[in-house]
């Protein structure tokens, strides 16, 4: 798949013709939209290249697959829980998170309120896009290079990556393969700094823009998620955007177990519990056990299976999945997926009940109109996809 630049341009001249046609009235002439950076095409090479990955099998793309949310929708003997490695046998303990807004991912740390957020992964281990792009290449269950040399070694096969090597570089980054790994990184995490992965051109956009109108059952969704007295949605999925934010995220990237269940299908491949937050090296503390990062709602009706594990498949699931916290009905403490109770939290101590006991209980109107709302928040050109997902 090429930098959507081509599309644009596309786009742009078919606008011109229906203006000709007098259908538009004309508006006022639009600076020219800049074109990649040198450094933004060569991340683009890089993201989609599988001769980075130890069998020459994978890309970043593989798993942040552009046509799919950027999320990994590969069938496995998992059901796309998880990802399968450059190997073909590997198999990853986490759902991989979509690739769309990360930019706006702030850095982890410390909020003023005492709660840790920000990070990239679901731990937040990686402090930003240039230290998250280096993981995927050298980790043996995903890409699987043995070392930075034989990632440089994959780079000096090709001669346009030579030359960008060189340009941006200089001369010693063809050598060296500390600076060649930093190059890898660097581009990478430019190229996933442009518009291609927040284009922020979704319903919801264009309803804030006056260019579309919600659905009556959209409208509803929309009001009960921002509501502060009947969901608690926006608790954890609003953020006011930052500066050189174009738009809301749907996420405040802070921490919390609200008691996801064990995917039994993942503990059969890997008996060890999940430790979440506990994991990262900038934690490390036992009682961030069972702690994920709120994840960005953007394109999540286009990104199943869901979960830091993938243990739910649908997405009206996991707004149920929320609401049995508040509900006394028996039809609730029911997962639909499996028939049968919710399964216990993986980790039960530190539950945020604060948050997931915010609201009232939902009927199924309610339930149905907040999934309505999610599937706005899809990009444009994955629109198509949400007719699968009915």
């Amino acid at each position: 798949m090429g930098f959507p630049i081509n599309m644009l341009v596309a786009v742009f001249a078919a606008i011109a013709i229906i203006l000709g046609a007098g259908l538009i009235p004309p508006q006022p002439k639009a600076a020219e939209p800049a074109g990649p950076t040198e450094l933004e095409t060569f991340g683009q090479a890089l993201f989609f290249d599988k001769n980075l990955s130890l069998k020459r099998t994978q890309s970043c793309a593989t798993c942040h697959d552009p046509a799919n949310g950027f999320a990994d929708p590969r069938p496995n003997r998992v059901n796309a829980m998880v990802s399968l490695g450059d190997d073909g046998l590997s198999l990853g303990q986490r759902n991989a998170p979509t690739a769309s807004y990360a930019a706006f991912i702030p850095a982890f740390g410390e909020r003023p309120d005492g709660r840790l957020a920000g990070g990239l992964f679901h731990d937040g281990r990686a402090a930003s896009l240039e230290e998250q792009a280096g993981g995927p290449p050298l980790n043996a269950a995903e890409m699987g290079l043995p070392g930075k040399q034989t990632l440089l070694e994959r780079l000096l096969e090709n001669p346009a990556y030579v030359a960008y090597l060189e340009s941006l570089f200089g001369a010693e980054a063809l050598t060296e393969e500390e600076l060649a790994f930093d190059a890898v990184r660097r581009a990478i995490a430019a190229f996933e700094r442009t518009e291609f992965f927040a284009p922020f051109d979704s319903r919801y956009d264009r309803y804030l823009r006056g260019e579309y109108q919600m659905t009556p059952e959209e409208d509803l969704g929309m009001t009960l998620f921002f509501s502060q007295q009947f969901t608690n949605c926006n608790l954890c999925h609003q953020l006011k955007p930052r500066p050189g934010q174009t738009g809301e995220t749907f996420s405040d990237y802070s921490y919390h177990n609200i008691g996801v269940p064990e995917n039994t299908v993942l503990k059969a491949i890997s008996a060890a519990p999940d430790q979440g937050l506990a994991d990262n090296p900038r934690s490390g503390k036992a009682e961030h056990a069972g702690l994920f990062k709120v994840p960005t709602l953007r394109n999540v009706a286009v990104t199943a299976p869901y979960m830091h594990n993938g243990v739910f498949r649908d997405l009206r699931t996991v707004v149920l999945f929320y609401n049995q916290f508040n509900s006394r009905s028996a039809k609730r403490q029911i997962n639909p997926e499996t028939g049968v109770r919710w399964g216990a939290p993986e980790h039960p101590d530190n539950l945020s009940m604060d948050e997931l006991m915010t609201g009232p209980a939902l009927d199924d109107r309610r339930i149905d109109a907040l999934v309505a709302f999610l599937r706005t928040l899809t990009d444009q050109r994955y629109e198509p996809l949400l007719n699968q997902q009915r």
